[in-house]
């Protein structure tokens, strides 16, 4: 184990043998907080400290996004490529692509375990990304499988009593294909693996492909909680026409096979007009087809223009827009405000 689980004062039961997931269905009854990356604001994001973390902080998910190693195994980092959260190209500066970039799938997991991970930075200049979150360059952290992550979650389901779930992203599906890879099998393995079948146990599946998110529910045979995320597409996430899947049209074909879906906040609100929000009906098209609404990503030290503070912000998005659901780096903020927006329900 990471001796920085210790420095939080947390530990976790680990087995060789996976703990059989157990839950009720998971419509949610309340707002659920999702650990983006886990506590990403506060540590390393996707390392095994930052999941401990968020899991103290009383998140309800905790978020892997999954990319597959050279020897097919799902690693746990947000983008395909690995030099701008590791010092790969210090370490292996031979095996760069000619885009200049280093990925995930050309190294054994051998060797993505000897990489330094830390705080996301601008590989060109070296900055980091937000410059007030975790220092660059404190030693001690690595890149998790899908499976360590999970017997972290699991093991501490076990030492706890809590039942935290888990949220994993399949990143890229397309792109893998063109490497010859499978990354949802490869992902959906693991989680059967680990007990993850059916819509009763605490895990959500999302992707931003929308034909992979309906391959997976019509073709792999995931039957659990599955999530379509939507994004305006500037980072070129897939194929799909999100503009299109958002239209009342689009989210009859999500709701054929998801169980929500996940927008980009700014996809749901789009503005202040003459002093008012302006929400448009996306959120509130999607529910009456029944599907969740879980939108990413609030971030306490990136607010949107349209909110001045961290709890307006959520106020929109949980008041105003109606969400059941959001995905936060800072998810002890978020679980505060979620705990007392219930209190004022409640009285």
């Amino acid at each position: 184990m990471n001796t920085l689980l210790a420095a939080l004062g947390i530990t976790a039961l680990f087995s060789h043998t996976p703990v059989q997931n157990q839950g009720k269905p998971q419509t949610p009854k309340r707002q659920i907080v999702i650990a983006h990356r886990g506590a990403s604001a506060y540590l390393p994001e996707h390392t095994l400290p930052a999941i401990a973390m968020a899991y103290q902080m009383g998140a309800d998910f905790i978020e892997p996004d999954c990319v597959l190693s050279k020897d097919n195994i799902p690693i746990v980092v947000h983008d395909t490529y690995i030099d701008t959260i590791s010092d790969v190209a210090t370490k292996y500066p031979t095996r760069k692509r000619k885009d200049g970039r280093f990925y995930a799938i050309d190294f054994t997991l051998a060797e993505l375990k000897t990489l330094a991970i830390s705080e996301r930075f601008d590989p060109t200049t070296g900055k980091a990304v937000f410059p007030n979150r975790f220092p660059i360059g404190i030693p001690g952290f690595t890149i998790p499988t899908l499976a360590e992550e999970i017997e972290l979650i699991q093991g501490l389901n076990k030492s706890t009593g809590k039942n935290i779930g888990i949220y994993p992203e399949i990143k890229n599906p397309e792109w893998h294909r063109s490497e010859g890879r499978d990354i949802s099998k490869a992902v959906i393995d693991v989680l059967w693996k680990y007990g993850y079948k059916t819509k009763a146990d605490k895990c959500y599946v999302q992707c931003f492909d929308f034909a992979e998110t309906k391959r997976l529910r019509n073709e792999l045979g995931w039957n659990g909680l599955l999530i379509q995320l939507t994004t305006p597409n500037a980072d070129k996430e897939s194929s799909t026409d999100y503009d299109k899947l958002l239209q009342p049209s689009g989210l009859d074909e999500i709701a054929k096979v998801a169980d929500g879906i996940g927008p980009w906040i700014n996809q749901l609100i789009e503005g202040v007009v003459d002093g008012k929000l302006k929400i448009n009906a996306i959120a509130k098209n999607a529910k009456a087809r029944g599907l969740q609404v879980h939108p990413y990503t609030a971030r306490y030290d990136a607010l949107p223009t349209f909110s001045k503070t961290f709890d307006e912000l959520l106020q929109a998005v949980f008041v105003d827009v109606g969400a059941d659901g959001i995905f936060s780096d800072h998810p002890d903020k978020v679980v505060v405000f979620v705990r007392k927006l219930n209190r004022k329900a409640q009285n």
